[in-house]
């Protein structure tokens, strides 16, 4: 589905990019600057607002660059892509404006708004599997089965050229004042064809990609010199999540890209916020990667007075996963820390704690009353300066005479122990604890449940839909030492992500036995 027998030359792609049919329904988008960021961060940070496409995302570039140059005889046949949302999109968009049909095969764990805009831009939906590879593999057998064009979202020298004009379009607003790109990286396309541009044109601009830590096709691969696949992604920066980067992709970001940098959910929840905050627009977890990534670099190189560029590459977010980002983005940007103390069970203990800690301003106090004498509190408190005082705060209640344990980038603590702070359950034995992953839709957690099974005890369970794509279960089950093997057995035929967490400070403090 790629290409001819020999790759493009570099001239070839210049051309191509430069001649791109993307303006019938792309703008140029705008290069705005972040004041805020920029002064926070002594850099000057400028956002390519490829949320703003008429789709919300870059992706109608490379799909209309592709299906507007099919000949009249081949586009009649339709086309048919596989796409977790913005893809699909930019090719129902396209097909409509040529006045032919489209099908496209989506996950199941797509989010609505996403499955909504492509049937409003006149493509048939299909949702099949959940991840795209799984879409991906039966958009391939529908195109044969239907003679429909495919059009694929990155591994497409079109596609690519098609992407690429951001790179042209970033070349005309600074004429090459700038010092590095930052651009989000699935499966290449975007940073293939802005690398190629922007390298040729302006050499010393560093290209800098960025995965999702949970989605490291690209990094990976770059490190090896080859192309893995990934045996699973996470599914929260959706617009990212692809196991396995292209054959063409991969070849140019080796000639041309200097860096990845990887950012975990946290860190994207706090990019949204951030991006938020410079412009009152919401993006996707996909489209708040670079903002993070230019953070850390920053941060990692002490660098002042450079001027770096942000791809801004979507804005598909549903309402919902608001939610999840709000609680994650104080702790993504160092403005929020969790800590569990041990306070002695006797009246003034949670005054003394108070006093220990100062005029800091507490986010979350979590206590159930334990008659062995102690107590652990889960407690929040915010950094509003940005500055990470954990360790200094530690060492304060430390020397107070407290047993403290940092628990801020304790996923088991952030995504289900603070909401379910309850006592521990003396008379449980033989209880472990794990945590479960499943791809979220309607009658998920029963089918979790029923793979599960009766065979084991559940004595503890927590199951909150975060507004993402995944369902998170952490679940305690008794198993007795004569049916170990046989549990791990089940657990492994599950084919549900898992981490056992008996051993989770988290879990030890505020729930074992």
């Amino acid at each position: 589905m790629l290409l001819s027998m020999s790759a493009p030359s570099i001239a070839d792609y210049i051309e191509r990019i430069s001649n791109a049919r993307v303006y019938d329904v792309a703008i140029e988008s705008p290069l705005e600057r972040a004041t805020r960021l920029s002064r926070r961060l002594g850099n000057d940070i400028l956002l390519k607002r490829e949320d703003l496409q008429p789709v919300f995302s870059f992706k109608l570039r490379g799909a209309y660059n592709k299906i507007s140059q099919l000949t009249d005889r081949v586009a009649a046949r339709g086309v048919i892509c596989a796409s977790a949302g913005n893809h699909a999109q930019g090719v129902a968009l396209a097909a409509t404006r040529r006045k032919i049909s489209s099908l496209i095969v989506m996950p199941v764990t797509t989010p609505q708004i996403k499955v909504q805009a492509v049937i409003d831009l006149g493509g048939e939906v299909v949702l099949y599997g959940d991840d795209y590879d799984s879409a991906y593999e039966h958009s391939l057998k529908l195109a044969q089965e239907r003679d429909l064009v495919f059009v694929h979202p990155f591994d497409d020298v079109d596609v690519i050229a098609g992407q690429g004009t951001i790179g042209l379009e970033i070349s005309r607003q600074t004429e090459g004042n700038i010092d590095a790109v930052f651009v989000p990286v699935g499966g290449g396309g975007l940073i293939a064809g802005i690398a190629t541009y922007l390298k040729h044109a302006h050499p010393g601009v560093r290209i800098i990609g960025v995965n999702a830590a949970d989605s490291t096709a690209m990094h990976d691969s770059l490190h090896c010199g080859e192309r893995l696949a990934l045996p699973r992604v996470g599914i929260f920066a959706d617009g990212v999540a692809v196991r396995r980067v292209g054959e063409e992709t991969f070849r140019l970001a080796r000639m041309f890209v200097d860096e990845m940098i990887l950012i975990d959910t946290d860190e994207i929840c706090a990019g949204i916020q951030d991006i938020f905050e410079d412009t009152r627009s919401i993006v996707e977890p996909a489209g708040a990667l670079a903002v993070a990534a230019i953070k850390k670099y920053v941060a990692r190189e002490s660098c002042t007075g450079k001027r770096l560029v942000a791809i801004n590459c979507g804005a598909n977010m549903n309402f919902d996963r608001l939610r999840h980002v709000a609680e994650r983005a104080e702790i993504g940007a160092r403005r929020e820390a969790l800590l569990a103390v041990e306070i002695p069970e006797r009246p003034g203990s949670f005054l003394s704690l108070c006093r220990a800690l100062g005029h800091r301003s507490v986010t979350e106090f979590n206590y159930r009353y334990e008659k062995s004498g102690t107590a652990n509190i889960f407690l929040g408190f915010a950094m509003p300066s940005g500055r990470d005082e954990r360790s200094g705060v530690t060492s304060t209640l430390r020397e107070a005479g407290y047993s403290v344990t940092d628990m801020t980038d304790n996923e088991l603590a952030k995504l289900h122990v603070r909401y379910m702070i309850g006592g521990h359950a003396e008379t449980i034995t033989e209880e472990r604890l794990f945590r479960f992953e499943f791809p979220e839709r309607p009658g998920a957690l029963l089918r979790f449940l029923e793979a599960i099974g009766s065979r084991w005890n559940i004595t503890l369970f927590h199951y909150r839909n975060h507004g993402s794509d995944a369902g998170r279960v952490m679940a305690g089950i008794q198993v007795p030492e004569s049916t170990r093997e046989d549990f791990l057995s089940h657990l492994a035929e599950l084919h549900y992500p898992w981490v056992d967490e008996t051993e989770n400070p988290a879990y030890r403090l505020f729930l074992g036995h």
